[in-house]
């Protein structure tokens, strides 16, 4: 049975992809473009990229919890906005936010297959409690 496209997203995002190492398989069209927009510029990545990225992210971090605000579908496209929080193998007590996200996502044969997302680092002015009241999650 198919899924719905908000699930194949919501599934992926509540993943535990720093443990799991069928993730990324399981989620990740083989021909995957994600266009990203981030404080760094503008890379086109594709599945081997991604794949690599989550490779480091993994060295990096102790821990990873995706907070999801917004996950909206119109047929097969989904857009989420989410922050990401992390714990440091140096200090795995003290969980950081480290970016905020939005994305949106089409979906083909039960997989993310084009990406299209925008992200930010977080700062002290950031209005986290304000902001982030989850919508039609």
């Amino acid at each position: 049975m198919s899924r719905t496209a908000k699930q194949v997203v919501k599934d992926f995002y509540q993943s535990d992809i720093l443990n799991d190492n069928t993730v990324l398989d399981r989620f990740f069209h083989p021909e995957l473009v994600l266009i990203w927009n981030s404080a760094d510029g503008l890379s086109i990545m594709n599945s081997d990229d991604l794949i690599e990225f989550f490779l480091e992210i993994r060295r990096t971090y102790n821990d990873l919890r995706i907070e999801v605000s917004h996950l909206l579908e119109d047929d097969n496209h989904v857009t989420i906005r989410y922050k990401y929080y992390v714990r440091t193998i140096e200090n795995p007590e003290e969980e950081l936010g480290i970016a905020h996200f939005i994305a949106i996502w089409e979906i083909k044969d039960d997989k993310m297959y084009r990406g299209y997302q925008v992200s930010q680092p977080v700062t002290d002015n950031d209005d986290t409690q304000e902001s982030y009241h989850k919508v039609k999650v």
